[in-house]
């Protein structure tokens, strides 16, 4: 069970990591998982995390991006 715990929070810091270097990123789920090559259900998961710890949120283009909004 580890090393699952461990690849999610190296996914959630990747993902966090690119949306801090990079802005005002907007990527749709399917952005998400071509960019990253995720699964449907590993991409709603870990984007379902960071929107319920604020730090994603979605747009109403179904856009995921920083909730601070920079």
């Amino acid at each position: 069970m580890w090393n699952v715990d461990a690849h999610i929070a190296n996914w959630l810091m990747l993902i966090r990591a690119e949306y801090l270097e990079i802005p005002g990123l907007p990527l749709t789920k399917l952005q998400v998982e071509r960019l990253w090559e995720l699964d449907a259900v590993t991409s709603d998961a870990l984007l379902a995390a960071l929107v319920d710890v604020k730090f994603l949120r979605r747009t109403v283009k179904d856009g995921y991006v920083r909730a601070d909004g920079v």
